[in-house]
């Protein structure tokens, strides 16, 4: 088996709704702290937050389950109160008398205000005007099971309303680890979270419902996660700077390794010229471009730096550290045939993008030549045609998880949030913007990850680093353009900061 396992920084696990419980009581334990007071400074961070945005004369309305994120609300209303803010309290009953710290909270919040409200039914419903603030605090990240009856009520009256809504932990509906679509969810604009991203709030069906995130560190131990066995981290610069090699200072064109570029078509050259580019930005010692004759002249003009492979004299792996094939190879005949002689006679890794894998989507018999380590890097269209419909995200990822298994390769699953898949595990990129919402994008995703297999970085070195500094790169281009404007060229010319920003790390 082809795989390459990593444990950088505990910090970036992606922990389950039981873990979570887990980590608190781990904190509890260990600091030690009362629940009560971990709850009180889980609040304080959420009210200072709150207090910083300009809410300055606008009523709160803050709702609250029983449980301990409905403590949460408790505690933040009682804070907003103590600094002078306009605060009512709506609390959903249940009959149950709630959990210990909820009760402790409500004792407190008594001793401040009388403008604490119970709801019993509809008819119970506040008005919600468009001038309030919501606080949603019904239901937090231990909710199992899809909201019904007088809570699913309470969602929608929240959501008909103009108001600006706040949750804390999680929008009250929403599972963590499984699909929402479907379910009464609280559409939040901000959604104030504790310690470490969720993996709700990674996938784009939750977007509409989470806002805003943010994260708020309320100091929960993190030796509890040492031990801690996650399938879903996310990469960020501490990580990625662990993979990362600078270049040494005696070195020449020949430590980098030799890229082959296989792409490009009628119609299509810029997908060829853009991964071409992208691979020499991002350090292949040297790349060639496999492409038919009738546009050679288009890339010496265009990147004197790449050599060329003319297609009508056939393909050479002669001396090639890695091959990209597949940015506007098209889908004919001539381009079923590159593919197929490329699986067949390349033995190292590749990065199969684009119409490459539009064509083993069409011919199931070529995935099973697809050698061990290599890259795929679908978005989600290529992903289905690959691998099948999913109803919803969640499901998507289990089965880019799975498949990343059963074909021993890396799979880079393109979105806000890329996943890069790898042994049934998945890593979660946190670089990145809309402004990559453009064609050509992932041309030079393909050649910056090209580019780093031929570097002799490992597979999946080689998708986490590539796909980390791809984003940053947009992220960097962003400082000069906005989200519409930016190109894919512009994140290629920002690849130079992107590495330098990891040199400063």
């Amino acid at each position: 088996m082809y795989t390459f396992i990593i444990n950088y920084c505990e910090r970036m696990k992606i922990l389950s709704a039981q873990q979570i419980h887990g980590w608190d009581a781990y904190t509890i334990a260990n600091e030690p702290i009362t629940s009560v007071n971990l709850m009180e400074r889980a609040a304080t961070a959420c009210t200072d937050y709150i207090t910083q945005q300009n809410f300055f004369n606008k009523p709160f309305k803050v709702f609250c389950g029983k449980g301990n994120n409905g403590g949460d609300g408790l505690a933040v209303a009682r804070q907003l109160l103590q600094q002078h803010f306009d605060v009512s309290v709506y609390i959903i009953e249940f009959g149950a008398a709630g959990t210990g710290d909820f009760q402790t909270n409500l004792q407190r919040l008594h001793e401040l205000t009388v403008n604490i409200h119970f709801i019993q039914d509809e008819g119970f419903f506040p008005v919600i005007n468009k001038n309030d603030i919501v606080i949603d605090a019904l239901f937090g990240s231990g909710l199992n099971r899809p909201l019904k009856d007088l809570s699913a009520a309470l969602v929608q009256h929240i959501n008909q309303s103009e108001a600006f809504v706040i949750s804390i932990d999680v929008p009250s509906g929403m599972f963590i680890d499984k699909s929402s679509i479907n379910n009464a969810v609280v559409r939040a604009n901000v959604t104030l979270t504790f310690q470490q991203y969720k993996l709700c709030f990674l996938v784009a069906e939750n977007a509409e419902n989470t806002g805003k995130l943010i994260i708020l560190d309320i100091g929960l131990l993190p030796g509890f996660l040492n031990d801690i066995e996650t399938v879903f981290q996310t990469a960020d610069a501490a990580s990625i700077q662990h993979i990362y090699k600078p270049r040494k200072p005696f070195s020449h064109k020949g430590s980098y390794g030799h890229a082959l570029i296989i792409a490009g078509n009628t119609g299509k050259m810029g997908a060829a010229l853009m991964a071409a580019h992208a691979c020499l930005r991002a350090g292949a010692g040297l790349t060639t471009l496999n492409i038919p004759s009738a546009f050679l002249n288009a890339v010496h003009s265009h990147l004197p730096e790449a050599m060329c492979q003319l297609r009508e004299n056939g393909l050479s792996f002669e001396k090639i550290n890695a091959v990209g094939i597949g940015p506007g190879l098209g889908t004919g005949d001539d381009s079923l045939q590159l593919i197929e002689q490329t699986l067949n006679e390349y033995k190292l890794p590749s990065v199969i993008d684009a119409d490459a894998l539009n064509i083993i989507s069409t011919h199931k018999r070529l995935s099973r030549l697809i050698t061990p380590g290599s890259i795929l890097t679908p978005h989600p269209k290529e992903f289905e045609r690959l691998f099948g419909k999913a109803e919803n995200d969640f499901e998507r990822i289990d089965t880019a998880l799975k498949k990343s298994a059963e074909l021993n390769c890396v799979i880079i699953l393109k979105g806000t949030y890329t996943l890069i898949a790898q042994n049934g595990k998945g890593w979660f990129n946190t670089t990145g913007n809309a402004g990559l919402a453009k064609g050509g994008s992932g041309d030079i995703l393909t050649g910056i990850v090209t580019a780093l297999l031929a570097q002799k970085y490992h597979p999946f070195e080689a998708a986490l680093l590539g796909v980390y500094l791809h984003g940053l790169a947009a992220d960097i281009a962003l400082e000069k353009q906005s989200q519409e404007s930016m190109i894919a060229s512009d994140v290629v010319n920002c690849l130079g900061a992107a590495f330098g920003g990891l040199l400063m790390g």
